[in-house]
């Protein structure tokens, strides 16, 4: 009996493991084929097409499995915003490439400060060159159109609908909820930190008056830099968009024609009649050559950008921190370890560290920043500052040299807190689970089961109140600013990073590409450089299994849940994170 219980559970591990193994080989020769279908060159007369559904990210992912679709199982490539810069820098002095065609499907996907920074490099293109840039959607989002009234001339689809009503920013708020399930939410945070709101939503209903304060401010800032952009290209003013918004006045085609925001209504077949007027000659057939944004990235590649014997690296910090080590997100000992191992690097002259990350742990923010800290006395280090880059975002940033900032960049929220939740009553009431033992000490069964003693609850708020101290005296240190100075901009409160730059936050307002520009300066590396973008992938088939994982988890809740995923995995990894946490939750979205 024995030995047929091991045997079918040996075949049973060897039929799965057999299973797992083609799947990932799969995926493997997916991924070469998909490799070996991009063309080997491009074609002369060539028009590059910007089409944001390709999947533009701010990082490399680290994920074995980006890209793939397991309903379809097919791999969709995806592009950093750093090859999509350089691949349109490149297109600048390309022969080949005649002009850029926008066709901003899925620009919802990508953040508003990716956009940004692809909006500046097509501005860049278009003046520099002399090339044509002309945009076409059936559709407009608020998002889609701020990229393409950079273009030339803007075209919709004559039924189609553009979207401008302004800039919102919601939250969603669970005290009711945890009341119902008799969930008890404990909250730390300095008393200095009264705009740290990541935690309202588990003990209020509705925004405090100091959140609708800073967030009244940041979403009038950020939509006055966003309508200011369109209002430039479109040759409008700012009141008048203000006006088209309150009014939804542009929302059908031949409307948004009428009040200047929309050129003409065509066709999409009729954008031919377009190119051929720009001097693009057509294929025999009446067809068009264009190359998509990441084909024309991968086929430059790093041979146009500056080469040298000197490089400068491109870190990346993209997610939420916390500690220990792994790939799924920015783990203090891992990113410390690739710090550690550019400061060691002689051949790397400067490091341009990019942050697009809310914050989370305290203690792993703490981790990383010492070894900027030791970094910074080797070589300059530059932060680019992404989307958001706010509390323990800003805590890894604070070190640095010189901070970049998009003027859409969500920064600042300079505080801490903590949060204990205490489920016992919800275990005992809605379970019928409880909990008894004995201890040896007073707080030896401090745990999830039980509310907090006095003396807990005293530990917990000096831990916070010590963090912030720190938090508040590394910024002044680092940014050079009293700490009189920085008490008055922290208490937790988020800025944009047009503000940040006002304050004394960040250096100046840019991208990437600034930021690189201010690495290589620093470093005095003149046109002797090479950049270097630092990736790694999980190793071994332990790591490479708990992605798929992952990635079939997301897949299951992102299903069940649809637009509530984002709000739900929000508020699991609030409640899944011990410690003292700086953290920002809050990313503007602009659809």
């Amino acid at each position: 009996m024995n030995f047929s219980k091991t045997f079918l559970a040996g075949l049973l591990a060897f039929v799965v493991g057999n299973i797992l193994i083609g799947m990932i080989w799969s995926l493997f020769v997916m991924g070469i084929v998909g490799a070996l279908s991009v063309s080997t060159g491009i074609s002369d007369n060539s028009i590059l097409k910007i089409d944001l559904s390709e999947n533009l990210l701010d990082a490399p992912s680290n994920d074995p499995f980006a890209g793939v679709d397991f309903k379809t199982m097919t791999v969709t490539p995806q592009v950093t915003l750093f090859s999509a810069l350089r691949a349109i820098d490149a297109a600048k002095a390309d022969p080949r490439i005649k002009g850029i065609y926008i066709r901003p499907n899925g620009a919802g996907m990508a953040s508003l400060a990716i956009l940004e920074e692809l909006r500046a490099a097509i501005d860049d293109f278009r003046t520099e060159s002399g090339k044509f840039v002309l945009a076409y959607n059936e559709a407009y989002s608020q998002s889609a159109y701020y990229l393409a009234s950079v273009a030339d001339k803007v075209y919709i689809q004559p039924e189609g609908m553009l979207d401008w009503r302004g800039m919102a920013m919601n939250v969603m708020f669970f005290k009711g909820l945890m009341d119902k399930l008799d969930l008890k939410a404990e909250i730390f945070r300095p008393t200095a930190c009264k705009f740290k709101s990541a935690v309202e939503p588990y003990f209020l209903t509705q925004m405090s008056d100091a959140n609708r304060e800073q967030m009244s401010e940041l979403v009038n800032t950020m939509w006055c830099v966003v309508a200011g952009d369109v209002a430039d290209s479109r040759g409008l003013t700012i009141e008048q968009l203000d006006d088209y918004a309150d009014n939804l006045s542009v929302l059908q085609a031949e409307d948004a024609v009428k009040w200047g925001m929309i050129d003409d209504t065509l066709y999409e077949d009729q954008m031919n009649d377009l190119f051929a007027e720009q001097g693009v000659p057509a294929n025999g057939d009446g067809s068009y050559n264009f190359v998509s944004l990441g084909t024309y990235a991968a086929q430059v590649g790093p041979d146009l950008a500056h080469m040298g014997s000197n490089r400068v690296a491109i870190l990346y910090a993209d997610g939420n921190i916390v500690d220990g080590e792994g790939y799924d997100a920015v783990y203090g000992n891992t990113l410390g370890e690739k710090i550690r191992g550019l400061r060691e690097d002689d051949g790397v002259k400067a490091v341009v560290l990019r942050v697009n990350s809310p914050g989370g742990s305290a203690l792993a923010s703490d981790v990383i920043w010492r070894e900027i800290e030791l970094l910074r006395a080797e070589k300059p280090v530059i932060v680019s500052m992404g989307a958001y880059a706010a509390s323990g975002g800003y805590y890894i940033s604070c070190p640095a040299d010189a901070i970049v900032a998009d003027r859409l960049t969500l920064t600042g929220s300079i505080g801490v807190f903590g949060m204990y939740v205490d489920i016992g009553d919800a275990a005992k009431n809605k379970l019928g689970i409880t909990v008894d033992g004995v201890k040896s000490n007073r707080s030896a069964d401090m745990n999830v089961f039980r509310g907090l003693t006095p003396i807990e609850r005293a530990a917990m708020i000096k831990g916070v109140d010590h963090v912030y101290e720190t938090f508040t005296e590394n910024v002044a240190e680092g940014r050079n600013l009293p700490l009189d100075r920085v008490l008055e901009i922290a208490g937790g409160r988020v800025w944009s990073g047009i503000k940040a730059a006002d304050i004394g936050l960040v250096d100046v307002n840019g991208g990437l590409k600034a930021a690189i520009a201010v690495a290589v300066d620093k470093a005095g590396l003149g046109e002797d450089y090479f950049i270097e973008e630092v990736r790694e992938l999980p190793q071994g088939l332990a790591a490479i299994f708990a992605a798929l994982h992952a990635k079939v988890e997301a897949h299951v809740e992102h299903g069940a849940l649809f637009d509530l995923y984002d709000e739900y995995s929000s508020v699991r990894k609030a409640l899944s994170q011990q410690g003292v946490l700086a953290y920002c939750p809050y990313i503007l979205s602009f659809e």
